[in-house]
């Protein structure tokens, strides 16, 4: 029951932070499922069942507050379903040996690219809104990582649309959190396929899915008024330590090393969280923009 309880926290915690960053849902549920035992697709799986719940919300909740692009959401989709079922059948016939060192390779790039991407924030010029040709390729790249890595949509998604600079922020997380319900309905039916019912844990679904629902409309709303950098360069911090301390133990580093090395890392870690602070404080005495918009607004140079 207390794992139960703790899982629920996770949920709501990663839906927050996905809700109001775009990305951050899967990848932090993956890396805490996975880092407690989990086999990678057995904690896809979960993930990916419990955010047919959660997207389902957060997309209801992003479109009441005006945050979604219904013609992003509709070419994005499509290839994100293919993409994900694909990658939730590759993984699950991976050897376990190979899975868990690939996804925690996956997350750990994915934590790396977050971070850097918050730390290095430009000016704004929008530009026209995203062609099929952009969107399609995207959304089957996008998918297919998030089935294998547990995570991954929002990363490769958000981050890559709001770098193109051809779409408003806000309606860059909306879209994305809207669209990812396509794509969760992919991957969880891959892993139906693959794994079978009895191969899910359903009371790990449950847990996840009831943190996730409280926290999306919640999340939905702080779109406008949480920084984002800060948030952004936590997660991608927590990511990088966690994965680097698996893929470690894969490879038989001895433990030593292993507490130097996070050791390290994390040091690195409070550096960037607070050099992001640093920067949120210099945005918000900068004049005649809000420093959330001013940070949103960075985000898609």
């Amino acid at each position: 029951m207390h794992k139960l309880v703790v899982l629920a926290l996770v949920g709501l915690a990663a839906q927050l932070v996905d809700g109001s960053l775009g990305m951050g849902y899967g990848v932090t549920s993956a890396t805490l499922l996975v880092a407690g035992g989990l086999g990678p697709a057995a904690a896809s799986a979960a993930i990916h069942f419990s955010e047919i719940g959660t997207s389902l919300v957060s997309g209801i909740s992003h479109q009441a507050l005006g945050n979604v692009d219904w013609r992003t959401v509709s070419i994005l989709a499509g290839p994100g379903f293919v993409g994900a079922f694909v990658g939730a059948t590759l993984l699950v016939n991976l050897d376990a040996d190979l899975a868990k060192p690939l996804v925690a390779a996956i997350l750990l790039t994915l934590g790396l690219y977050v971070t850097w991407r918050f730390l290095t924030l430009r000016s704004l010029r929008f530009q026209p809104r995203p062609s099929g040709r952009f969107l399609a390729p995207l959304g089957l790249v996008a998918g297919a990582v998030d089935a294998v890595g547990g995570g991954g949509w929002g990363p490769v998604g958000t981050t890559t649309m709001l770098s193109s600079g051809r779409l408003e922020p806000r309606k860059v997380v909306g879209s994305v959190d809207t669209a990812e319900f396509v794509v969760t309905v992919g991957a969880s039916l891959g892993f139906l396929l693959a794994l079978g019912s009895q191969g899910i844990n359903w009371a790990f679904v449950a847990a996840l899915l009831v943190g996730g629902v409280i926290a999306a409309p919640i999340a939905a709303t702080l779109v406008r008024c949480l920084p984002p950098r800060v948030l952004g360069v936590a997660v991608g911090g927590v990511i990088v330590l966690t994965n680097l301390k698996t893929l470690a133990e894969v490879i038989g580093v001895p433990g030593i090393t292993i507490a130097v090395l996070a050791s390290m890392v994390f040091t690195l870690w409070v550096l960037w969280v607070a050099y992001a602070v640093k920067l949120e404080e210099a945005d918000r005495e900068g004049a005649g923009i809000a420093p959330q918009e001013r940070v949103r607004a960075h985000l898609a140079a």
